[in-house]
């Protein structure tokens, strides 16, 4: 019998190690119109090598978005800044989570710029990890990154999703007044399920920076998003719609909560596409400019067609409010 030395003596760091203490959930299988082929074409190889070779991070790839073929094959992706690791426990999340390396990789702007020009890209979106750990919850790194796309590549609209900079004492407005063309900010659940899904999180405080954005910058486009199939009930989803218009919100995304592993947060239900298209109808009726509200919809999943939609449903507002007044 053989016997396996293990001669570095290192043990594998595990993704989600707060989660390991909980009981698995069943994983529910997913219905036909949920389910999305397998990705591998020659614009998804050529994208991941884009990524690759400038050491770049994508949430597409973290968080194993259902999406991710039909984006790379496109030459679209969501890149990570500050890191791989999160500082927050989101019950839903499947970024790595525990304690980051200190600092940020002061490069990683120079990198994305470069990816960015090398993919010829119109619209990019930046997200990031939660970097609590940071004086600044990693702001300044936005900034840094916003300012070298602009640089490299200047005909390129930029869309951020943020962290929620909280207890942050107001670098947020660095963030702001780097006048990304969309600011992002996902509420993700209702606020009676944060507890359970994102306990690291305050459901007003998230809505006060989106209306934040607003205050400073008016012209600034907003955007935020909803996971459904968590045990929310439609009733507390139309309320979360009110609060984010009541703050301004533009643009809001919905879409079907998948469970990455046994140890996230189990599914509810499934969420019928005829459901979905009810959302976007009350949505609309409440006056966002845009609405994506798919089973497979993600904050980022067709960011550059749908910035364009929110770009023209603006124009149109504005023409209207103008005519009107003109009448």
């Amino acid at each position: 019998m053989a016997n396996l030395i293990d001669l570095k003596g290192e043990t594998p760091r595990l993704r989600h190690p707060e989660k390991q203490a909980r009981p698995d959930s069943p994983v529910q299988r997913k219905p036909d119109w949920i389910r999305v082929k397998a990705p591998g074409s020659k614009g998804y190889s050529e994208t991941r090598e884009i990524v690759k070779s400038k050491g770049l991070v994508t949430v597409c790839e973290e968080a194993s978005c259902p999406n991710i073929g039909e984006c790379w094959d496109k030459k679209h992706a969501t890149m990570m800044i500050l890191g791989e690791v999160c500082t927050r426990a989101c019950s839903f999340c499947n970024v790595s989570t525990g304690k980051p390396p200190a600092g940020v990789d002061e490069d990683e702007p120079r990198r994305v710029a470069e990816a960015v020009a090398e993919m010829g890209l119109q619209h990019v979106v930046i997200t990031s990890v939660d970097r609590d750990d940071l004086v600044d919850g990693g702001a300044m790194h936005f900034v840094n990154t916003i300012e070298s796309i602009r640089a490299a590549s200047p005909g390129t609209t930029i869309e951020i999703l943020t962290p929620d900079f909280l207890r942050k004492d107001g670098w947020e407005t660095r963030v702001i007044d780097a006048k990304p063309d969309v600011f992002n900010h996902n509420l993700e659940t209702v606020p009676r399920l944060y507890l359970s899904i994102r306990p690291g999180a305050r459901y007003f405080h998230s809505l006060r920076l989106l209306q934040k954005v607003k205050d400073r910058d008016p012209n600034q486009f907003t955007k935020s998003g909803l996971m459904v199939g968590l045990g929310e009930t439609k009733e507390e989803v139309m309320q979360v719609m009110d609060d984010m218009r009541s703050a301004g919100v533009d643009f809001l995304t919905i879409g079907q909560y998948l469970q990455p592993t046994r140890k996230h947060a189990p599914i509810d239900r499934f969420v019928t596409p005829d459901e979905f298209r009810s959302y976007e109808e009350i949505a609309r009726a409440k006056g966002f400019l845009v609405v994506s509200a798919t089973p497979l919809t993600r904050s980022s999943h067709h960011a550059g067609e749908d910035f364009a939609r929110l770009r023209a449903a603006r124009e149109a507002l504005n023409a209207s409010r103008v005519s009107g007044k003109s009448a």
